[in-house]
């Protein structure tokens, strides 16, 4: 079955456009998920609503939405109010600039979805924005409406298609300056830091996801296949966390050795050695052609 499109219409690049579709490029269908059911019965709970202060279940009716002015005091904001101020989609993205990728922050990014064109018709339009994209090696901004409220997306080539991700808006963002202030600036020595280097340069790899595992997921649903099949579910005992204090530049040493940093470091003492022995040798043989010489 093809995959349900989540938004459909035209992305426009000045004069060019073509109709497309957006598809969620995440999907949360695989994880584990439990109900919350009745102990006795063995049935599945249902949520009510219920007044926080009265305790009565609240029917549908007479549910409404209120914004907190204070504690305890709302404003109560009807619907026809809120279809007031929503934007109208147009469907459209219509980009407005291209910027160049290292300068969006990474903490922008938000939700990913995957660009096609919707219809043969559209694709020789759809490949020229595309392949225009890839030559400028830039990513495109442009505005979108999604469920009422409008979002910036970033749009870059992937593939045949176009990886669409809606960005943040800056009020979204907490100022890191209230969580880095308190830091301190302790005096750390030259030899710590390029200890730490090495550690870095043997844990160096490429990025690979096809590597992460959900051990959590994978144990979860080892759990349920076992409580199924009627056998029990033994607690692990819990882990003795280590009680001795090691020094900041015994773990660097340590952590280095663990990790090949012997071997590390005899390979770059051998390299020195054959160094200093070819410069000998060098040096004699310049020696013996001058005694020849003279």
């Amino acid at each position: 079955m093809a995959p349900r499109a989540y938004w459909k219409g035209t992305l426009k690049l000045s004069l060019v456009s073509c109709p497309v579709v957006l598809y969620p490029a995440t999907t949360a269908a695989e994880k584990t998920r439990f109900h919350m059911i009745n102990r006795e019965t063995g049935n599945r709970l249902k949520q009510q609503m219920v007044d926080a202060d009265t305790g009565d279940v609240v029917e549908s009716d007479q549910k409404g939405r209120g914004y907190e002015l204070r504690k305890g005091k709302y404003v109560e904001i009807e619907p026809e109010e809120l279809e007031a101020v929503q934007i109208e989609s147009n469907h459209t993205i219509d980009i407005e600039s291209f910027v160049p990728s290292e300068e969006i922050d990474q903490r922008y990014l938000n939700h990913p979805y995957y660009i096609a064109p919707e219809g043969k018709a559209a694709v020789d339009a759809f490949a020229v924005i595309r392949d225009a994209m890839k030559d400028q090696d830039r990513v495109a901004l442009a505005k979108i409406v999604l469920t009422n409220r409008e979002h910036i997306i970033a749009i870059e080539p992937l593939g045949k298609g176009l990886l669409g991700t809606t960005l943040r808006f800056p009020y979204e963002l907490r100022d890191e300056d209230q969580f880095f202030d308190d830091i301190k600036g302790p005096k750390i020595t030259k030899d710590m830091v390029e200890l730490a280097g090495h550690i870095l340069r043997t844990t160096a790899a490429h990025f690979d996801p096809s590597k992460f595992k959900d051990e959590y997921e994978t144990a979860l649903k080892a759990l349920v296949k076992r409580k199924a099949s009627g056998k029990t579910i033994e607690l692990p005992e819990p882990e003795e966390r280590p009680s001795n204090v090691v020094s900041l530049m015994d773990a660097l040493k340590q952590s280095l050795k663990g990790r090949g940093g012997k071997k590390t470091a005899a390979k770059s003492h051998a390299r020195r050695a054959t160094g200093r022995q070819r410069a000998t040798k060098k040096t004699q043989r310049a020696t013996a052609r001058h005694r020849k010489v003279g």
